[in-house]
């Protein structure tokens, strides 16, 4: 079975963290950094599949839902069922834990961006996903 070329992105604050209260932990920051991460994410996602959590797939605003093509992950989805009805395409699993817990034996490319933040978090970046990656049948 052909899969898909399965990536990930994901900014990491200073110490690793990922999530506060199921937000971004530096959400709403103006900064240069922080909205130019945005950006790039919506960039380089454009016209390729994003697999996330409910959390996550919905945070992805109307404008840019209508450039990508964007499926709700739930518990009971076969991850290579799932994957494989994107063969041959670009796509992205969009996380936290939960799903990156998952998917990353099937993440052939991370693409981590590290904020300058270092406040709260109740959700942290896992080392171990990262070793877990390119193992597809």
């Amino acid at each position: 079975m052909q899969m898909p070329d399965v990536r990930s992105m994901c900014a990491i604050g200073l110490s690793g963290q990922l999530g506060l209260g199921g937000h971004l932990p530096w959400e709403g920051n103006k900064g240069p950094e922080f909205r130019e991460d945005v950006a790039n994410f919506f960039r380089t996602t454009r016209g390729h599949v994003l697999l996330a959590g409910p959390t996550t797939a919905r945070a992805v605003p109307d404008y840019e839902r209508q450039h990508m093509t964007i499926v709700e992950l739930r518990s009971h989805m076969d991850p290579e069922e799932t994957l494989a009805k994107f063969a041959g395409r670009v796509v992205f699993i969009g996380g936290g834990p939960v799903v990156w817990d998952v998917y990353a034996k099937y993440i052939r490319h991370w693409d981590i961006t590290r904020l300058p933040y270092d406040g709260p978090a109740d959700r942290w970046f896992d080392p171990k996903w990262l070793v877990a990656g390119g193992k597809t049948k």
